[in-house]
């Protein structure tokens, strides 16, 4: 095959792992030293009124796996967003796909190849890969022109199957934070009424000032695991969205190939 390599495939696994290694210790460290800060409490370590930094402290160890799982959306959402970007090369992919299909079609099989090195990207690489294959295969005497349709084909179809992984690697870890962090959320929020009623029931008459404030702790879980998931949720989609368009653009121009391949007599 000659299909190229990828400059950029984006995280490795084990890059994945540490970065996530770095999320929960980032949320820790902004849980115990920006939220935990002695400025936010007063001197019977209660939160100041109105002060959501203390509030958010006293939510517990839900906190910083809160914390986390926002960091690592940010994180693998910026890294999709620069992998994706390179993967659709250089130049617009429109006036791309469109060069190559008018060399295509005026026969000019170099060119086509020497605009694909100029765009890099999977797209490119696809597209490179299908020409190529049609350039070696073109004056190839013994071969019918069915099983010159079927070789570029082929070809097309494996070049695709690399570059489409790698396209969407680490999307799952996006769309399960997205999912988890409204889940959490809620977990904190469940934890943090729990808390809030124990406390009531053992003081004896009801405190309307402390079961206010508990509900406050425990719903600012629930408002931080909201923000991560809709932020991961729309991150997901636009990212499905370029992914969906890189494939229908490697789709036509593979389809454009297979036509000038039918075209030679």
């Amino acid at each position: 095959m000659s299909t190229q390599k990828s400059k950029f495939n984006g995280l490795s696994s084990v890059a994945a792992f540490l970065c996530i290694l770095l999320a929960l210790v980032i949320g820790w460290a902004i849980w115990n030293f920006i939220l935990g800060s002695a400025s936010n409490f007063d001197a019977e370590g209660h939160p100041l009124p109105g002060n959501l930094q203390g509030m958010m402290y006293k939510g517990g160890f839900i906190v910083p796996i809160l914390l986390a799982i926002n960091v690592i959306i940010i994180i693998f959402s910026l890294e999709r967003l620069f992998t994706i970007q390179r993967s659709s090369g250089k130049g617009n992919s429109a006036q791309f796909i469109k060069s190559v299909k008018s060399s295509l079609e005026a026969g000019q099989l170099d060119e086509a190849i020497a605009a694909c090195d100029k765009q890099e990207g999977s797209l490119a690489n696809v597209i490179r890969a299908g020409v190529e294959k049609y350039k070696n295969i073109k004056g190839e005497p013994g071969l019918d022109k069915e099983s010159k349709v079927a070789a570029v084909q082929k070809e097309l179809e494996e070049a695709t199957s690399l570059e489409l992984p790698m396209l969407s690697k680490n999307m799952v870890i996006i769309s399960t934070c997205a999912t988890i962090a409204t889940l959490w959320g809620l977990i904190g929020t469940v934890i943090g009424m729990i808390r809030s009623f124990a406390a009531l029931s053992q003081a004896g008459a009801p405190d309307t000032t402390a079961l206010a404030t508990g509900i406050s702790e425990a719903l600012i879980n629930t408002a931080f695991g909201i923000i991560g998931s809709v932020i991961g949720i729309i991150m997901y989609n636009i990212f499905t969205s370029k992914i969906d368009s890189l494939t229908y653009s490697m789709d036509e121009a593979g389809f454009s190939i297979v036509q000038s391949v039918n075209s030679t007599k």
